[in-house]
């Protein structure tokens, strides 16, 4: 097969799974062009080596000798295994759409990958952010609004700034929001930031919005829709202001916000809704416990030796505030 033809059916290949990814999984531009990125390294690679083959000849020889090359260049664990699920989606799609017969991945194992802990605040550290807002200054009343939503309703940086006024309901006193792949969930949002967010619409109201922010919540001086750079921005800066040491940006506040979530008892399952994570398995990161936490747990179980079991008891009563 020549060489123009062989590029041909990567382009066409590479095309139709950009129509997939859009489409048919609904994913948003971001991911697309990185789902897109991991497959256009391996087409470089098969289209460099001494032999190049079209995506219906690539072999499971191929994708190990990709991934040695992916690991030769120095690529980490967690790189690694990014790489291979964008490969993997790629020939899913190509077998999804009949232009494979098998899946050249189906036996390649993903780098082991340690599960690292998001980073939280406490509940402490998060009201001294907030509390630490200047509202004597311009926007200060937007900004201590952005914290408290953030953390209130758990959201990312990319839904808060596409939040619209029309995604607040207050009578409900819930907020519509926008995920990933466009996809809706209803947050209940806390009295204390729907005051802030009102407070801030008082201020709002005597901006010059540009027309094609004019339903945009969260707006900058001259009247148009909030850059995540700038929300990073806000949240450092507050961060730094309230003496807190650690790097804090958005996402630490949606991790906080689950975390306070989990250990107040809210169920896995809903706190998976209210993240709007597709799957549980997502969410369940952010079920550590500290050892201590365990032991506390495992003190109540039904095998414990019936004196310690007693005294378990005693010592949760004493937790619960029973004898106080």
């Amino acid at each position: 097969m020549g060489e123009q033809t062989i590029e041909k059916a990567w382009r066409q290949a590479l095309d139709g799974y950009r129509e997939y990814l859009r489409f048919e999984r609904g994913l948003s531009a971001n991911s697309i062009e990185a789902y897109l990125h991991d497959a256009g390294r391996l087409e470089s690679f098969i289209l460099g080596g001494e032999a190049p083959k079209t995506p219906a000849e690539v072999t499971p020889a191929d994708v190990e000798g990709f991934m040695a090359h992916i690991y030769d260049r120095g690529s980490g664990d967690t790189t690694q295994a990014r790489v291979l699920s964008g490969v993997r989606s790629f020939f899913a799609y190509l077998l999804h759409a009949d232009r494979i017969d098998s899946l050249p991945t189906e036996l390649i194992d993903s780098p082991k990958v340690a599960r690292k802990l998001p980073d939280t605040l406490s509940y402490d550290e998060i009201r001294r952010m907030i509390d630490g807002i200047d509202l004597g200054r311009p926007l200060g009343h937007r900004n201590r609004a952005i914290l408290e939503v953030l953390y209130c309703c758990g959201l990312r940086v990319s839904e808060l700034v596409n939040l619209r006024l029309s995604d607040i309901f207050v009578e409900e006193g819930i907020v519509r929001v926008t995920g990933k792949g466009d996809k809706e969930r209803l947050v209940p949002i806390a009295e204390t930031a729907l005051r802030q967010v009102e407070c801030y619409l008082e201020q709002r109201r005597t901006m010059a919005v540009a027309a094609d922010s004019s339903d945009i919540l969260f707006l900058n001086q001259r009247g148009r829709r909030l850059t995540r750079v700038m929300i990073f921005t806000i949240i450092r800066r507050s961060a730094a202001a309230a003496g807190i040491s650690k790097t804090v940006s958005p996402h630490t506040l949606r991790h906080s916000f689950a975390t306070h979530l989990l250990q107040g008892g809210a169920d896995i399952r809903a706190v998976q809704e209210l993240l709007g994570h597709e799957s549980i398995l997502t969410t369940e990161i952010y079920t550590h416990l500290e050892l201590g936490d365990l032991r506390g747990a495992m003190r109540l179980h039904p095998l414990a030796g019936d004196d310690e079991r007693e005294n378990r008891m005693l010592d949760a009563d004493d937790y619960m505030g029973v004898n106080e």
